[in-house]
């Protein structure tokens, strides 16, 4: 029994000793798989997540408040400048809820006296005038009204104030309810008012944010240097829009320490901001200036000429595009009449210079502007910025016909002064201007003649019998296409028309022979003054379709390159020489006004497209192209008058200022040379009348 006792306790230690064992091995294993965890999940903290968290840490101990970056300038191509950045003080008003018109009229009576005690009588955007601010233009610039400006948004009063004017404000500030002085980067631009369309405008992020540029690029940025803020100035249109990436720079960021009630609690830490890079384009401001002066002066004259080849009462607008022709560099390009830019200068616009402006503010050289007439009653009776090419487009139509075998460069056909087609008892008659006949003609005396007929007889008619169905018009198309008529220039530029077709409706709802014959004398096709340009760079360096460009190169704030000019071909044509020679010598030949003593031969081609505008039949639209020197091509020049009249009466004259403008600087041959001789003037001894004016048709198309 005692034995047995005995044995049974042995037994029961044995097991107690291996219970106790296990669980001290489960114990054990316990503690290093969790001592493993947490040595793990140390050194995921550490490794993986411990920059995350840092940064978080960061976040929570700092507050970031964001300085905007300075803005790149935009200078000419001699490094003149056109656009760029300064700092000033400026004064906004900020409508508060319940304000009376009454109220806000008092207070700008009350800042119209500080500004007469304290500032110097300047304007609102802080330059020297001979008129003071009126209690009426800060009321005006209030935008009570709310026209322009969001209840919430600041309006800008005045800019550059004064440091006695700071201070009474800041003295003061209790009594002028809504006013803030606010130091900012503000944009300025050139008095001399350069390719103001061009060069474009700003405006601040919260009125920009509707463009596709802006739309998301808050939400997409996460880069805190690159993000934009709601009261940052931003690129709105132009090139100050087109190169907005190059021209922002990086946001610079002032850091703070704060406790958890967000109390600073230690120094402020500096990233500074990053200017923006400079653009120096490849326009000229001298060439620039006088392409404008040329507009502008030209335009007055033939308004009231007493010359009736001249006279073109409604000429309002004019637009001029000068292109290099072996680079594609854009040496002037006006759109007139133009606006002071200053207008934009804080990246707001009151409703009064907004009415101002509106006619004036786009680029009509690249998309189509309405003429600036403020009653839509009188704007529909005037043609827009975008008109038919009439006859400058006959150069192509020969270089068409040579390459479809149309005809040969030796044919001829006699011209009676129209061309007739149609059903019998239906004809409808194209007819030269002023009827004039001909006689024989070979295909480049049919340009140096601007002859309708044979165009519409030999290229027009002959390609729709070749080609039956619309086989014609789609051939039609694709060389138009291939000389840039039709589809943007490649030039980038924001907003840009392919400009508007209309031998295919003309086609589908009168024939194909109509929309063939009509095209083949540039009444089928509106483009623009730079299609234009391009079109006869193209015809200059025969067959090259050049890139037209704008900047010449984009230096950083250290004036280091960092993207040099580069030309670029879009596409090329291939012609035999014969056929690039026979248009050489039709338009080598062609009348035209304004180029008496030019030191050069220049090929060219006028034109006058009609249109039928309101209650207005066919108005006359004055189209000239032209290039010089004819031998070596250097300048491709395009001018374009909406109800100018005759294209060698209304436009030619203004290209030729253009020519001398660009050899005086530059040079047409390389070196820059001074007129020798003033050039004449239109209807002087020994100029010749042109023959480019639209004919009229008769019958009806069938």
């Amino acid at each position: 029994m005692g034995n047995h006792s005995t044995e049974e306790a042995q037994k029961r230690e044995i097991r107690n000793r291996r219970h106790f064992s296990f669980r001290l091995n489960v114990f054990f294993f316990v503690t290093f798989f969790v001592f493993s965890m947490l040595i793990v999940r140390l050194a995921y903290l550490q490794f993986v997540e411990g920059p995350t968290l840092k940064a978080q840490e960061h976040k929570l101990g700092t507050r970031p408040v964001y300085v905007p970056p300075i803005r790149g300038n935009i200078y000419d191509s001699s490094g003149l400048p056109i656009a760029y950045s300064t700092s000033t003080q400026s004064l906004y008003y900020t409508k508060e809820p319940g304000t009376t018109e009454e109220e806000a009229m008092a207070l700008a009576q009350e800042l119209v006296r500080v500004f007469n005690l304290y500032g110097v009588k300047t304007d609102k955007y802080g330059d020297s005038k001979e008129k003071p601010l009126t209690a009426a233009d800060v009321f005006a610039d209030m935008d009570f009204g709310g026209v322009v400006h969001y209840p919430y948004q600041p309006r800008r009063i005045k800019s550059g104030l004064t440091k006695e004017e700071i201070a009474y404000f800041a003295e003061h500030s209790k009594q002028f309810k809504g006013i803030d002085v606010v130091e900012e980067s503000i944009r300025q631009y050139s008095p001399d008012k350069v390719a103001v369309q061009l060069v474009g405008y700003l405006k601040k992020m919260k009125g920009a944010s509707t463009l596709a540029k802006y739309k998301d690029v808050s939400k997409t940025q996460t880069d805190p240097t690159l993000k934009y803020l709601p009261s940052e100035e931003v690129g709105y249109d132009g090139l100050e829009l087109m190169y907005q990436d190059e021209l922002r720079g990086r946001n610079g960021v002032k850091e703070y320490p704060v406790n958890k009630d967000s109390q600073i609690v230690g120094p402020m830490k500096l990233t500074k901001p990053v200017k923006g890079n400079n653009l120096y384009l490849t326009i000229n401001k001298h060439i620039q200036l006088a392409t404008q002066k040329a507009i502008t002066e030209h335009l007055a004259k033939i308004r009231t000429s007493t010359n009736k080849a001249e006279r073109a009462q409604y000429a309002r607008t004019a637009y001029a595009v000068a292109m290099e022709v072996d680079t594609g560099k854009v040496v002037a390009m006006a759109s007139m009449p133009d606006y002071d830019p200053s207008v934009w200068e804080g990246g707001s616009i009151s409703d009064k210079d907004l009415k101002q402006v509106q006619f004036f503010q786009y680029n009509g050289t690249i998309k189509d502007v309405p003429p600036p007439y403020e009653k839509y009653e009188e704007r529909k009776e005037h043609p827009s910025s975008l008109v038919y090419l009439g006859s400058t487009q006959k150069p192509l139509s020969i270089l068409l016909g040579l390459n479809e075998k149309l005809f040969t460069v030796n044919s001829r056909w006699y011209d009676p002064g129209y061309f007739e087609f149609g059903r019998k008892g239906y004809e409808t008659k194209i007819r030269n201007a002023n009827d004039t006949a001909n006689g024989w003609l070979t295909p480049s005396m049919g340009i140096a003649k601007s002859s309708n007929a044979f165009m519409s007889k030999m290229v027009g008619n002959a390609l729709y019998m070749k080609f039956k169905g619309d086989s014609g018009v789609q051939i039609w198309d694709r060389y138009m296409k291939q000389f840039g008529l039709g589809v943007t220039t490649g030039s980038g530029l924001p907003n840009e028309s392919a400009g508007v077709i209309d031998y295919f409706n003309e086609a589908e709802k009168a024939s194909v022979q109509s929309a063939l014959i009509r095209a083949s004398w540039g009444q089928q096709g509106r483009y623009t003054t730079l299609q234009l340009a391009q079109y006869a760079s193209m015809l200059a360096n025969r067959g090259k379709r050049m890139k037209p460009q704008f900047v010449n190169e984009i230096r950083d704030a250290d004036n280091h390159v960092v993207q040099p000019y580069q030309a670029e071909i879009l596409n090329t044509v291939d012609f035999p020489d014969s056929y690039w020679k026979t248009i050489e010598t039709g338009m080598s030949k062609v009348p035209v006004q304004g180029f008496e003593g030019f030191p050069y031969n220049f090929n060219r081609k006028t034109g006058t497209s009609q249109q039928d505008v309101g209650s207005r039949p066919r108005v006359e639209n004055a189209v000239f192209i032209a290039y010089a020197p004819a031998e070596k091509p250097k300048l491709a020049v395009a001018v374009v008058v909406p109800d100018g009249g005759y294209g060698g009466w209304g436009a030619a004259p203004i290209a030729r200022q253009i020519f001398d403008a660009y050899d005086a600087e530059v040079g047409l041959t390389g070196t820059p040379r001074k007129p020798t001789q003033a050039p004449g003037t239109a209807g002087s001894a020994g100029s010749s009348v042109t023959n480019d004016a639209a004919p009229s048709d008769q019958g009806t198309a069938p």
